[in-house]
């Protein structure tokens, strides 16, 4: 065997099972040639007996322990690492205590490892000055997990092959100078967590240390963690124009401390055409804040690759747009792709404000903006309904896929309509369309290729059924229903 995973929450191991396996092997490893061990929620029991799965050949060792691990015995077991394990190049810490006997087991087990071998270590501790010496200058490393305490100052940093670093730390930003003059070529995430009131001045502190390191046209990764309220700059991050993940979380607990606006999202979309992920504040909080429709044609205009959003915006401007024609006025000048051609799936609402019996009109307009969306995340009841309606809208989808990978001689051709009333001729001319499979987003029944698609705005419910009517011979390939016209215009749903 050369990997191990254990889960000892839900797969406990019996200690009087492990102390005759510890005799029988007569101190040699249980398993010589294991090469990766990983152990989830190690509990006080289990940890004693963790060292007895390790050996030479022992590359790699993950563990995450238990709540209030016992410090002796974590302390005893981390110091022996680099006598069973000489070879060590990835070690993952977490759920360590902090306590000064943990920072001393951990910081002479990284001054007797390898430092030839080192690659990753994540390690949920602080370290002595002295190993701080050490491992901001391994040769090799790669992946760097650090807790800074208080006005720790780091050393001259030498990490040539580092290509992700995360930092937690408290008020004070001189560790930041240790990073300054250095070249990270191959810096692609960055992850910083505060414990404190946050420095609104951080992203443009970060940007010149980033900008003097040449990290800004390879960084794919940015993410700032903290639970208190803050108000960033988010100017200083448009210099960072490959980001593919860009994650602010903060509290709005006290209050909306959230500042994202139309100007915010616009210039973060025309910066930023690679993004995937973009999160700016927690879960949107019940105030009626933040980007409005246009910003969000602007990420979906700009961003084809955008998959996850979590924002405050103002669902009552996707109201205003199902009803204005205005709406091309406000969109994002020169979108470098069509508006569906965004890969959203996923949204996250949270307790945003949804205007009364408006969630159908809500629904149309989200799936115009992002026709990919499969996904809504909420905690505010109101937003039900439309979480519940773009399901159904995706399973349609997803039958009607399914029908062409059968069938590929037939087309997809998705309806996509104002929440109109459309007459039921104009239903009937489309569904005469042969090799036509439709997609009905308005209360109503429509006949097609053999199935009745019935959908009930109250009941939000799909329902097939057989056609009642002979369709009649047509060379007819695509069809389109609805008004070309406003936030609808040249709209489909694939």
């Amino acid at each position: 065997m050369q990997v191990l995973k254990v889960d000892t929450s839900e797969d406990p191991v019996a200690s009087d099972m492990l102390l005759t396996l510890q005799i029988r092997t007569a101190n040699e490893p249980l398993l010589p040639r294991l090469k990766s061990f990983e152990c989830e929620e190690a509990t006080e029991a289990f940890i004693p007996f963790i060292p007895l799965f390790f050996s030479p050949q022992t590359t790699e060792i993950s563990i995450s322990f238990a709540e209030d691990p016992p410090t002796v015995a974590v302390a005893s077991m981390i110091s022996g690492f680099p006598t069973l394990c000489p070879d060590l190049a990835h070690i993952t810490l977490e759920g360590l205590p902090r306590d000064t006997v943990i920072i001393g087991a951990v910081s002479e087990m990284l001054l007797a490892c390898n430092p030839g071998s080192l690659q990753t270590l994540q390690m949920d501790s602080p370290l002595t000055e002295e190993a701080r010496e050490v491992v901001y200058k391994l040769p090799r490393l790669t992946d760097l997990w650090a807790i800074i305490q208080g006005s720790t100052s780091l050393p001259t940093v030498t990490l040539p092959n580092l290509t992700a670093v995360g930092v937690e730390f408290e008020d004070d930003l001189d560790w930041l100078r240790g990073f300054r003059g250095v070249k990270f070529d191959k810096l692609e995430s960055v992850t910083f967590w505060s414990y404190s009131d946050p420095d609104g001045d951080f992203p443009r502190a970060f940007e010149c240390v980033a900008l003097a390191a040449s990290a800004q046209n390879i960084l794919s990764t940015f993410r700032y963690y903290t639970s208190r309220s803050w108000n960033p700059d988010y100017r200083s991050l448009l210099s960072f124009k490959q980001l593919k993940e860009l994650e602010i979380e903060f509290s709005c607990s006290s209050g909306c401390s959230s500042t994202v606006d139309d100007d915010i999202i616009m210039n973060i979309a025309r910066a930023m055409p690679k993004l995937e992920i973009l999160q700016l504040g927690g879960e949107p909080c019940g105030t009626s804040t933040g980007v409005t429709v246009g910003g969000l044609f602007a990420l979906a205009s700009r961003c084809p690759n955008l998959t996850k959003l979590c924002i405050h915006f103002q669902a009552s401007s996707l109201v205003d747009a199902a009803t204005s024609a205005a709406t091309a006025s406000v969109v994002d000048d020169n979108p470098v792709v069509r508006k569906n051609d965004c890969a959203l799936t996923d949204l996250v609402v949270g307790e945003a404000p949804i205007p009364e019996e408006s969630a159908m009109t809500v629904t149309l307009v989200l799936l115009q903006i992002f026709p990919r969306i499969l996904n809504v995340d909420y905690t505010n009841q109101e937003w039900e309904t439309v979480a519940e309606t773009i399901e159904h809208f995706g399973q349609i989808g997803a039958f009607i896929r399914r029908s062409g990978e059968t069938n590929p001689s037939r087309i997809h051709l998705s309806v996509m309509t104002p929440p109109q009333q459309l007459t039921k001729d104009a239903w009937r001319k489309v569904a005469r369309h042969d090799d036509t499979d439709l997609i009905l987003e308005t209360p109503a029944t429509l006949q097609c290729n053999g199935k009745i698609l019935s959908f009930d705005a109250k009941s939000n419910r799909v329902r097939y059924g057989r056609m009642r009517y002979r369709k009649e011979s047509t060379n007819a390939r695509q069809a389109t229903v609805g008004q070309e016209q406003g936030p609808w215009a040249g709209s489909s749903y694939a």
